[in-house]
């Protein structure tokens, strides 16, 4: 069974049954399908029953294939198999079994994961995910650095990491800070999801397309006979332009951006919920309580991830990631969070508050690895 970044549970409980069933599945059934359409290459995310779930095999497939469609294709296009996702995340749950049985490998998940990120970011043709249902964590990481990123009413986006003792990686430190208007460290430290037209208002996508012509859209995409990138955001634009759900509907947490603003723009995670108390309001309320649920290690960490993020390209940011991660997967917050998350327990986390996570601390989760562990690039 994976535990998806959709993470939690608790508060969507049929998520669970659909991560269980994903035992079920046939080990037979390819994870990723690559197909050649003339000159364009599709990818296929095909784990359905577990939310296409993003697993080091699935990683395998795709990196060495996007690295020749580089040179041999004029565009690619990512998708998820079923209605429900595009990709709900990675399979982390897998990793931190497979830990406490006394292997290590886990890292080699993270480091080809976002070795694929860089990829994508880096690519030379164009690069169009349909993140179509859910878009969380790891599937973000396929996605949010590409050219174009068409939502459509089902994509519910999220990086709840710090709820199981992690951080908002695969290039969080990237996208996340560009947002503007503190919304990124907002959705960083908070975990707060977005749905449908939200996914574009605040950045995330680049355009919206209606669910049920979804299969319209890249067909079109596949029938162009010369797709130079201005035919391509043509065809896109169209689609943009022609959808007809709400995305002229005012952004959702519009009426609390100077409220974002003004409480996250903070030197510390200690001043941000002061902020938070000083406004007092029944938002802010919710939000000192969301807080106050996550790991202290993970909101400090993540609060320094995104404020040094904003100076680094992403090349900079996947090698500090892997310093970040590295020393999460060996540490107590992640495996810890994992496990109490099937356990349908609180975690217990080490150190339990935030006045205990030193400045020291903090410094060693960004500190270099022996070049063996973070060369990357």
């Amino acid at each position: 069974m994976v535990l998806t970044r959709v993470l939690p549970s608790r508060l969507r409980p049929g998520l669970r049954s659909l991560l269980i069933s994903s035992r079920r599945m046939s080990s037979s059934a390819p994870e990723a399908i690559l197909e050649e359409v003339g000159d364009k290459g599709v990818i296929t995310l095909n784990r359905p029953k577990a939310l296409n779930a993003l697993n080091l095999n699935m990683v395998r497939l795709i990196y060495p294939k996007l690295k020749e469609w580089e040179n041999t294709k004029s565009m690619v296009i990512i998708k998820g198999a079923g209605e429900k996702a595009f990709c709900a995340g990675g399979d982390v749950r897998s990793i931190v079994e497979g830990k406490a049985k006394g292997d290590e490998s886990g890292t080699d998940f993270f480091r080809e994961e976002y070795m694929l990120n860089c990829l994508i970011g880096t690519l030379h043709i164009p690069y169009i995910a349909l993140i179509d249902g859910i878009t969380m964590g790891g599937g973000v990481g396929l996605s949010v650095h590409g050219d174009y990123r068409v939502a459509t009413e089902r994509t519910l986006f999220a990086m709840p990491e710090t709820a199981i003792g992690l951080f908002p990686d695969v290039g969080g430190s990237h996208f996340l800070p560009r947002l503007g208007g503190r919304l990124g460290m907002y959705l960083a430290l908070t975990g707060h999801r977005l749905k449908g037209k939200d996914v574009l208002k605040a950045g995330v996508a680049t355009h919206v397309c209606d669910a049920a012509r979804i299969g319209e859209l890249e067909e079109a995409l596949l029938k162009l006979n010369s797709p130079y990138p201005e035919d391509i955001s043509q065809v896109i634009e169209e689609f943009h332009k022609e959808s007809t759900f709400s995305k002229d509907v005012p952004f959702s947490l519009q009426p609390m951006l100077p409220k974002i603003k003004a409480c996250y723009s903070a030197g510390s995670v200690e001043e941000i919920i002061a902020n938070l108390e000083k406004d007092g309001s029944e938002w802010a309320q919710k939000q000192i309580q969301t807080l106050r649920k996550m790991s202290p290690t993970s909101l400090k960490v993540t609060f320094e991830q995104i404020e040094r993020g904003a100076h680094l390209t992403l090349q900079e940011c996947l090698t500090m990631e892997m310093r970040m991660v590295w020393r999460f997967y060996h540490d107590n917050d992640f495996s810890e969070g994992v496990q109490a998350f099937f356990s349908d327990r609180t975690p217990q986390w080490k150190p339990a508050s935030l006045s205990e996570v030193t400045a020291e601390k903090v410094e060693e989760y960004f500190s270099p690895l022996p070049d063996e562990e973070e060369n990357l690039f």
